[in-house]
């Protein structure tokens, strides 16, 4: 590669790193992830810098790298992941409402298959056009709306599943505390 495009390349890189890895964030759950998943998108195309005829399409060339590596990464994975009843909670250190919201979202997105994730992320997140979408994913466009429309449907069905869960939880909290109580009260009158 040239000595102008490898400083190409760099510009580039350090232009768009912080949109890159935001990308990296919505396609895996887990930061180091995300920031690993950048970091291999960007060598795989770096080797392929001088090919990108044009660089206004670096973004959705490393987008669809990134849905490819991680597509890899999922793969590999598979075969070591044990079912579960439940997904593990998601933990929300400092308590704010909108990260709460944004942790349940990436840990609920967990249930999906990673084409749906793609469609879901290139869609909503990246406010990306079906077309668009379409191209980066290498699909027909009525497939993307398919897609959506199933993965949309089944992230419905889980939040739903988990707000029937959480108030059957609280239910059931609320019956023992005032079981706590009369029993107390008991103890008292006698």
């Amino acid at each position: 590669m040239a000595h102008s495009e490898v400083l190409e390349f760099e510009e580039y890189v350090r232009n768009r790193q912080e949109a890159l890895l935001r990308s990296a964030r919505r396609l895996v759950p887990d930061p180091i992830d995300a920031q690993d998943l950048l970091q291999t998108a960007l060598v795989r195309t770096y080797g392929r810098w001088d090919g990108i005829a044009d660089k206004s399409l670096a973004d959705a060339y490393l987008r669809r790298v990134m849905i490819n590596t991680r597509t890899e990464w999922w793969r590999a994975r598979k075969l070591e992941e044990v079912p579960t009843e439940q997904l593990p909670d998601a933990s929300v250190e400092d308590g704010s409402e909108q990260r709460a919201d944004r942790a349940l979202l990436m840990d609920v997105l967990k249930v999906l298959a990673p084409k749906q994730r793609s469609v879901v992320v290139l869609r909503h997140w990246e406010q990306m056009s079906t077309e668009e979408t379409a191209a980066a994913l290498g699909m027909s466009a009525g497939t993307v709306k398919s897609t959506l429309h199933r993965a949309l449907a089944r992230l419905r069905q889980e939040l739903e599943s988990r707000d029937l869960d959480a108030r059957a939880l609280e239910r059931g909290e609320l019956r023992r505390d005032r079981e706590l109580d009369e029993r107390g009260q008991e103890r008292c009158a006698a």
